[in-house]
């Protein structure tokens, strides 16, 4: 390796997708809006360990082994990949690692457990993304609950090994099936693409129509889970208050499945950028405004 290959070139800063970790954001949020003290320099720190370095380190990393031709989350014409790519982002990701280690010993092997998981997702070696359902288990776990658990304890100071109850649970199973509910439409406009490489992603294991309804399902037990976290919390309000952000996610989903239903070709990058971005919005809006007034 020589240095200059350590220097990101403007290809690997387009596969960093620094906005993509916005989509990852109301995890940090949520976890933010239950915590009863915080230290703003601990929670700094914390978003931008997880943020600015480890989750665009995992975006970088995928994109060198997939080498996309088509398009892919915020990139409608992804450039070519280089080796910077992958010398850079796991540069980003060793230093999250060690920076993990002003919160504690705990969030920094954390940081690194999430880190060697999306390499096993992306290797060549290993490529869990080849498997459907292990892929799905992946992304569901480790991008939802497991950020949620980790960020929680780090912002709390409260050993992720002693700290569980039922309300610790069940928030953390409200974050996965979020972020699992998106996961098969962030798939379902590159069946072809995936093919090609011998991907079989959970989207191509269910079809379009499956698809949808696999997200439909999980993001109404989403909302069921979030009844039952604030009914235990006694503040029905923040649940009502969910169900008005969930509102457009969930008109325009039918708009979107109507719409695939008519010509799988409504099945594109564009559509899937729309749901993308309406869905993060509105989760923004919700989990920014618990984390401010909750």
């Amino acid at each position: 390796m020589k240095f200059k290959q350590l220097i990101p070139t403007p290809s690997a800063w387009a596969h960093l997708r620094f906005v993509f970790s916005v989509f990852l954001l109301p995890v940090y949020l949520f976890a933010f809006s239950q915590a009863d003290v915080v230290h703003p320099a601990q929670a700094i720190l914390i978003f931008f360990i997880w943020h600015l370095l480890a989750f665009p380190a995992s975006n970088g990393y995928n994109s060198y082994f997939d080498r996309d031709e088509e398009s892919i989350a915020l990139l409608a014409k992804p450039p070519e990949v280089d080796i910077s790519l992958y010398y850079f982002s796991i540069l980003l990701e060793a230093v999250a690692f060690l920076l993990g280690f002003l919160i504690n010993w705990e969030f920094a092997f954390a940081v690194l457990l999430y880190g060697i998981m999306s390499k096993l997702y992306s290797h060549p070696a290993t490529r869990l993304k080849k498997y459907p359902i292990i892929s799905f288990l992946v992304v569901f776990f480790f991008q939802g609950a497991f950020i949620y658990y980790t960020t929680y304890s780090a912002l709390t100071g409260l050993s992720l090994i002693r700290h569980w109850d039922t309300g610790f649970v069940v928030a953390g199973a409200i974050c996965s099936c979020l972020i699992g509910a998106s996961y098969p439409l962030t798939q379902v406009y590159q069946h072809a693409e995936d093919s090609r490489r011998g991907d079989r992603t959970l989207s191509l294991l269910l079809g379009y129509k499956g698809s949808f309804i696999f997200s439909g399902i999980l993001f109404a037990m989403g909302i069921a889970l979030s009844w039952y976290y604030w009914h235990l919390a006694g503040t029905m309000l923040n649940f009502y208050f969910f169900l008005l952000c969930a509102l457009p996610i969930f008109l325009f989903f039918n708009y979107w499945f109507y719409k695939v239903g008519k010509s799988t070709e409504n099945a594109n990058y564009k559509n899937a950028m729309r749901m993308n971005f309406l869905s993060s919005a509105c989760m923004l809006i919700y989990f920014g405004a618990l984390a401010i007034f909750g």
